[in-house]
């Protein structure tokens, strides 16, 4: 990845569920290090399929656009009857998690686990938290979906449940269809 300096960052979209292979260029002949799920992430520059991506820590790397989730710009509005859930028990469940999980790194830099006890002590666990002044996106990992929150109540914001009801998605199945020529 390239460090690409920058104030500011704003998620314009988030790394699929299962990860993001990630190039230093646009061009597959110079891979970097696959990004993370559930990354948030802001296109800078679209080239094709290709999109160029900035990390909040100021990595940047090019990646296939089409993959990436969109973050919808504005935020579910807080107000009427949707939306009335309490943050406080899922930010009470984050912390937990993030309390197990840094528990589980002590222990290994102690030495008291060694890799293969980490990743069994880690496995499943899920934490995804983005606060931006009073806007919080968190992860519900018992729900598979991210909520955003302004404080007073959170709203569903996506999920990572798959849509399997033709019905339920309000159109029929996306398939890929490779270009004319490459048949």
């Amino acid at each position: 990845m390239t460090k690409v300096p920058g104030p500011g960052f704003r998620p314009t979209h988030v790394v699929p569920a299962h990860g993001l292979p990630a190039w230093e260029a646009p061009d597959p002949a110079r891979p970097t290090v696959p990004l993370d799920p559930l990354l948030p992430v802001q296109l800078v520059e679209r080239r094709g399929d290709w999109g160029h991506i900035l990390c909040a820590n100021g990595w940047g790397a090019w990646v296939d656009g089409r993959l990436l989730v969109t973050v919808p710009e504005d935020p579910p509005a807080g107000d009427g009857p949707v939306g009335t859930a309490d943050p406080r028990p899922l930010l009470a469940r984050v912390e937990q998690a993030l309390a197990d999980y840094r528990s589980a790194v002590e222990q290994l830099a102690a030495g008291d686990l060694d890799g293969e006890d980490f990743q069994d002590r880690t496995e499943g666990l899920r934490i995804g938290i983005v606060v931006d002044g009073e806007s919080l996106w968190i992860y519900d990992a018992r729900e598979e979906r991210w909520m955003y929150g302004d404080g007073r109540r959170l709203n569903a914001y996506a999920t990572d449940r798959e849509i399997t009801d033709t019905e339920a998605a309000g159109h029929a199945s996306t398939r890929f269809a490779a270009p004319e020529g490459e048949r």
